[in-house]
């Protein structure tokens, strides 16, 4: 098929869950022969390792710049325009519309696949035009992540907050009417977009290359804990923050070795002032991230906020790392606590389960097999990558139908 991909975002290098996403599906389906052209919209032009990395993936790599978050026009649509503040954020590009609408009038796309809601905006007016079916894939539920987002504005923007909230959700159901199908990445945000859109809503996992982490061994007497994130991602700021206020201070208590490993794009500098304790370690982002799990002990996922389903934990448990998690870090995962990881709701049963882990290498080794043994079940990128050909296919059938 010739598809038509549309990223709010370059693919590479894969920094973040949703990046990672995208790459691996990219690969996966050039890897079965479809002929894909990649559009772009990002804040930072590629570089020579981001060319390596994607054109080989595809027939065309189009990259147009996004305008600079202070702009004067986004600032005056984050408090007057119809749109969310993210949506603003990523839209109103005139250039981004008409290379776009370019790209339809070529014709012969078999999919055009568009990424996120909140990319849609300069996009919508050329689908409408046309006539063009297109599947929206919806990473999480945006409207439904504003805590973490929000909590971290003073209070006295709680009148606009509100307001953003609400855009956000009148958004989504105009941007979920428009599709011909949308892609959730869990049941769970699956159902939750149903409620409020009459438009098929399908869902692909999230996935990992197991074969990637097949060789890593965890080495379970390091007392090291390992946690990844994208700190551009509120969720995982938060989740970081309440693992060293109030968490680790409870693990140091029974396990004093213990060792807190930060990894990710993004770290902000002012954390290793804040917590300047010699047990933590900050790693910012990591190329060789198998190497870096291969030499801790279990993965700590405090999250209690976000949507969709966390790479990272996939990641983690394709390591053989045992899990310690909350109900949010294992959101969209078929796993079962006790079995496939160690839950845990408040500061002092997660601490708990990561003495646990530390103190009980049999219990450590059989969490770190039950959790490689599910993702090798349940989350390769080739399943995922089958089910999105699956609904480009039922696509095309209706089309011809029609």
């Amino acid at each position: 098929m010739r598809v038509l991909w549309v990223v709010p975002y370059l693919p590479w290098p894969t920094t973040s869950g949703g990046k990672t996403r995208q790459y691996q599906l990219l690969r996966a389906l050039a890897a079965r022969g479809h002929r894909i052209t990649l559009l772009v919209q990002s804040k930072t032009p590629p570089d020579d390792e981001c060319r390596r990395m994607l054109e080989p993936l595809l027939e065309r790599l189009i990259v147009l710049p996004r305008r600079s978050l202070r702009s004067p026009l986004t600032l005056l649509a984050a408090l007057f325009a119809p749109w969310p503040l993210l949506t603003t954020v990523n839209g109103l590009s005139s250039a981004f519309s008409a290379r776009f609408s370019a790209l339809l009038e070529e014709g012969g796309w078999d999919v055009v696949q568009v990424e996120h809601s909140y990319g849609l905006q300069p996009l919508l007016g050329p689908l409408q035009q046309k006539r063009q079916p297109f599947v929206l894939t919806e990473h999480n539920l945006e409207s439904a992540l504003g805590a973490a987002t929000y909590d971290r504005l003073p209070r006295w923007l709680a009148p606009f907050i509100h307001y953003d909230q609400w855009r956000a959700r009148r958004w989504e159901r105009q941007a979920f009417a428009a599709a011909s199908r949308v892609v959730a990445v869990t049941e769970a945000d699956a159902q939750a977009m149903r409620a409020i859109t009459q438009t098929p809503v399908a869902v692909v996992v999230n996935g990992v290359d197991c074969q990637a982490f097949a060789s890593v061994q965890a080495e379970l007497s390091s007392q090291r804990v390992l946690f990844v994130g994208n700190y551009e991602y509120a969720p995982n700021c938060d989740a970081v923050q309440w693992a060293l206020d109030e968490i680790f201070p409870l693990v140091w208590q029974r396990c004093p070795q213990a060792r807190f490993a930060v990894a990710g794009y993004a770290l902000p500098a002012a954390w290793a002032q804040r917590w300047s304790d010699p047990r933590i370690e900050w790693h910012g982002f990591v190329a060789d991230l198998p190497q870096l799990q291969a030499s801790c002990a279990s993965f700590l996922a405090p999250l209690r906020h976000g949507g969709g389903s966390k790479l990272k934990v996939i990641e983690a448990l394709a390591a053989g790392l045992p899990l310690v998690s909350t109900a949010q870090g294992v959101s969209g995962l078929a796993v079962e606590g006790a079995h496939d990881y160690l839950p845990g709701e408040s500061a002092e049963a997660l601490a708990n389960a990561l003495a646990q882990v530390l103190g009980d290498a049999q219990l450590a080794q059989g969490l770190a097999e039950a959790g490689r043994a599910y993702v090798r079940r349940e989350h390769d990128w080739s399943g995922a990558a089958e089910r999105l050909e699956a609904l480009y296919q039922d696509m095309q059938q209706e089309q011809v139908c029609a």
